[in-house]
């Protein structure tokens, strides 16, 4: 009996330190049938997302699910910390119970545990110690053991808060050229009012390198996916989403619009869609709500040309439009279900103001009465 607690006590032990090596330390995707932080991470969000779902309000939803990505990060820690020390527990009970307790009490499984425990986490009491090489030589690997892994801890969370920082300051700056949420005839008409092509091919350029960094940082963090931007009507999905539209809407054919760097930063950012879609197991929805029907386009083009753009219209162009859509949009529907985020449209929505034009004494009208 004591042979097999300390074969699971090792199994254990390197399960946990196995899944937080990828976790913490790896940085690239790791696939296997199963892992314990991928795990625990698709269980929790299946509950907090069906709490979430029935929500009254956008608002309230976007309340819910803010803590999420944090919560299931501390419970995953709390979960490496217990199974680190179980697992030191059983193998020092497998090997013989050899502690000394100065309260005279027996040695036992519990006395194990609670010497284990007390190791990992550094608190050296001193009411029981091992009394053969063998269970001090545990005690100093768990002890040791102890410290990198909050070491390991300490220096993840930096990495995850520097990675959604530059997440979402490139997302807080597209609402000043597309809105909130952000739109391609928004983001395309005010490239028109600055009144210089390269603008358009600037800010592709810019965008192509936040894909890539997305793709580069979510993949090595899928938890990152998670976390929720600072306004509810913004999202790394829906600014990916429309990113790709306006790649879309340059590639199908504007006058004047650099169509290689638009084929340049589509490339990257479809990438990152799909990507990022196996990753969080998400099949692509190929079946849905038509985001650009034929009338919407129409409008969208009459917008463009109003802000004097020159889209190219006609069969031909609908059809490389349509085409281009279908690379992307099934995988943006999937990530969009999956993560409740709202996709964003093509056209600006009606008699709203952006995020940057109001705040929240006006929407509230306190503004005014000061």
């Amino acid at each position: 009996m004591r042979a097999f607690a300390a074969a699971g006590g090792l199994i254990l032990l390197l399960v946990v330190l196995w899944d937080a090596f990828e976790t913490l330390l790896l940085p690239r995707r790791v696939s296997g049938a199963f892992r314990l932080g991928r795990d625990l991470q698709f269980t929790m969000w299946r509950i907090w997302s069906s709490l979430a779902r029935g929500a009254p309000t956008r608002r309230r939803r976007e309340e819910i699910l803010s803590p999420f990505a944090m919560s299931t990060m501390l419970v995953l820690i709390v979960v490496w910390a217990l199974g680190i020390a179980l697992s030191f527990g059983f193998m020092q009970w497998g090997v013989g119970s050899r502690m000394a307790d100065v309260t005279g009490i027996p040695a036992g499984i519990f006395t194990d545990l609670y010497m284990s425990g007390s190791t990992f986490f550094t608190l050296g009491l001193g009411d029981v110690s091992p009394t053969t090489p063998l269970a001090r030589l545990l005690c100093v690997i768990e002890a040791g053991m102890g410290l990198g892994f909050l070491a390991m801890v300490v220096s993840y969370l930096p990495v995850l808060y520097q990675s959604f920082s530059r997440r979402e300051a490139r997302i807080v700056m597209l609402d000043e050229w597309a809105g909130s949420p952000p739109t391609p005839a928004v983001l395309l008409k005010r490239v028109a009012e600055v009144g210089e092509g390269h603008e358009i091919g600037v800010l592709l350029h810019d965008w192509e390198q936040w894909s890539a960094e997305l793709l580069e940082s979510h993949l090595s963090y899928s938890i990152l996916a998670y976390f929720r931007s600072q306004h509810d009507n913004q999202s790394w999905l829906a600014s990916l989403t429309s990113v790709l539209d306006t790649c879309s809407l340059v590639m199908a054919g504007i006058e004047g619009m650099p169509t290689l760097q638009a084929r340049l930063t589509f490339a990257i950012a479809r990438h990152a869609m799909v990507d990022l879609s196996q990753v969080l197991r998400c099949r692509p929805i190929r079946e849905g709500p038509d985001r650009l029907p034929p009338e919407d386009l129409a409008t969208l083009r009459a917008l463009l040309t109003t802000a004097g753009l020159k889209p190219y219209q006609g069969a031909v162009a609908d059809h490389q439009l349509n085409e281009l859509r279908a690379l992307y949009e099934p995988y943006a529907r999937a990530l969009g279900a999956h993560l409740l985020m709202e996709l964003p449209n093509w056209l600006p929505p009606e008699k709203k103001r952006f995020n940057w034009e109001t705040t929240a004494w006006m929407r509230t009208g306190e503004e005014e009465a000061h």
